[in-house]
């Protein structure tokens, strides 16, 4: 699971600086202007409105990948393995220290204080 977070991360990382230099790339509305009278855009590798398409589309697929790797690492970040329930399928719950189970019997009697519980009690003869 480890090794599928890192991956997911790295994806995610590239992902995100791709998409950062291919915003930084691409040219803003009033860019066009410019290319209409010569300046450079219309040599290009792509033409005058190829390397816009290319870059654009780019962008979204990169966003696109951005986006689904966020959701998978939310998805395995919440996600918590449960307990297990054991050989009987239940699971196993620890008495209760005032249920009738731990009460003594009637017919018994009741035990001595032992010293170790009047150690405990908080000592009245202490000056004040």
């Amino acid at each position: 699971m480890l090794y599928l977070k890192t991956l997911i991360i790295v994806v995610q990382l590239l992902s995100a600086l791709g998409v950062i230099g291919l915003v930084l790339l691409q040219h803003g509305k009033g860019a066009d202007m410019g290319a209409a009278f010569g300046s450079g855009a219309s040599g290009s590798l792509f033409g005058a409105t190829g390397s816009a398409n290319f870059l654009s589309r780019t962008t979204a697929v990169l966003a696109a990948v951005f986006f689904v790797t966020t959701l998978a690492l939310t998805y395995l970040g919440a996600y918590r393995s449960k307990p297990s329930a054991g050989l009987l399928g239940a699971a196993v719950t620890a008495p209760v220290a005032g249920s009738a189970a731990s009460a003594p019997a009637a017919g018994s009697a009741p035990l001595a204080a032992s010293p170790a519980s009047a150690a405990s009690l908080p000592a009245t003869d202490v000056p004040k």
